[in-house]
């Protein structure tokens, strides 16, 4: 029997390479990790995008509406200050007290309206949240103030307008509100950190000295 037909006939102990699969192909558990890390960020990047539409949507109802109704309480107050009604002999106080409803109504619009990209129609920016407290919640104030006293000055006159004087005493209050509660704030921090230093400075003896000045009178006692 020749050297060939010795080797066909032994036992192979190797199987064929075929059977091996490229170590590209096998699952690592390095890679498990990153694959989470993809599907969080891109979970958060959805919601981040379904805010976004959400928050543009609200926007620009918001300002549609409220051009809407300054629109029609502006046409209604001329409407019956001119011609149904007494005439008013000027429109000074209108336009004066209306003046900074207005400018809100501008600003509202300008930080608000949301914008989006010509070529593609996508979302490029949802504005800011005009229902965000604070500034904008008084500029809200304002405008619908504004908005009460045109309409009642329109039925009874410029008379009326005598009621706006609420908004400058509303101002003041909420910057005097606003300024007690930081002044206060600030008193109650420093009141805090010279507490805690006065009791860090003028307590008694921690438990570790009480000891050793206790052993210190035993050996004396002693000797």
């Amino acid at each position: 029997m020749d050297l060939n037909q010795l080797q066909s006939k032994a036992p192979n102990h190797f199987p064929p390479t075929a059977q091996y699969a490229p170590e590209s192909l096998l699952p690592s558990c390095d890679t498990a990790p990153i694959r989470l890390n993809q599907e969080l960020a891109t979970t958060n990047i959805t919601m981040a995008q379904k805010a976004q539409k959400t928050l543009a949507a609200r926007n620009t109802a918001a300002l549609n509406r409220t051009h809407l109704i300054s629109l029609i309480i502006t046409i209604l107050f001329l409407l019956l200050r001119t011609t149904l009604l007494h005439r008013t002999h000027t429109l000074k106080p209108f336009i004066l007290l209306n003046l900074p409803a207005w400018l809100i109504e501008i600003w509202f619009e300008r930080i608000g309206r949301p914008t989006k990209d010509a070529a593609t129609g996508d979302l490029k920016r949802a504005g800011e949240d005009l229902e965000a407290k604070g500034l904008t919640e008084w500029m809200w104030d304002v405008l619908y103030w504004t908005w009460g006293c045109t309409v009642i000055a329109a039925v009874v006159g410029n008379r009326a307008w005598w009621l706006y004087l609420a908004v400058p005493v509303y101002s003041a209050y909420l910057a005097f509100s606003t300024y007690s509660g930081m002044r206060q704030g600030f008193a109650g921090m420093g009141g805090g950190d010279g507490a805690a230093a006065g009791s860090g400075g003028s307590g008694g003896p921690s438990k570790r000295q009480a000891k050793m000045e206790k052993r210190g009178g035993q050996r004396v006692q002693y000797r």
